[in-house]
């Protein structure tokens, strides 16, 4: 699989704002996928967090008061968590908004696909970066098996280095799996 390849599965108009009924806060994440074999950065989250404690996911974060809307939310969140610098213009598409399950959050996810990237270096909010190759870990995916998980969207995991990406993470892995299926 190529970036072009890529590029032209995953570009989709972006509209930076979305609606809540108040039942949820908004969020944003960062897909980042780079190189000549396409790699899908994801962070590891500390075990001492309040939400999503350990767990594997995409930059990003709660939209802030001084954010513009959602896009800005995702880029700023990257910059913050990771290191990396990227801009408006390298942002290809955006997929469908996730919910997650326990920390009440309606999550959208922008994707950006770029030749290469810089150096990361973590922030307090990231214990750990993956650099993972995107087709292999495509190929990961299965059915969430705890039946909980099922109450507000359908679940799926992946794997990657004996960690399970499960919940928004993989919702949002679904739908490019889906997306490039296409």
């Amino acid at each position: 699989m190529l970036l072009d390849e890529l590029k032209s599965h995953l570009s989709t108009q972006i509209n930076p704002k979305i609606e809540s009924d108040g039942k949820y806060r908004l969020a944003s994440v960062l897909v980042v996928i780079y190189g000549k074999e396409p790699i899908v950065v994801m962070t590891e989250k500390p075990k001492h967090m309040k939400f999503h404690a350990g767990e594997i996911s995409f930059p990003g974060g709660k939209l802030d008061f001084d954010d513009s809307d959602l896009l800005e939310t995702a880029l700023r969140e990257t910059r913050e968590e990771i290191g990396l610098l990227i801009s408006k213009e390298q942002v290809i598409g955006q997929l469908e908004p996730v919910v997650t399950l326990n920390s009440g959050f309606l999550i959208l996810p922008f994707i950006s696909v770029v030749n290469e990237i810089s150096a990361l270096s973590a922030n307090a909010e990231v214990e750990k970066i993956f650099h993972i190759p995107l087709e292999s870990f495509l190929k990961t995916e299965a059915k969430d098996p705890d039946p909980s998980h099922n109450l507000i969207q359908e679940m799926y995991t992946f794997e990657y280095q004996s960690q399970l990406v499960w919940g928004a993470s993989a919702r949002i892995l679904k739908q490019i799996q889906d997306c490039l299926q296409s």
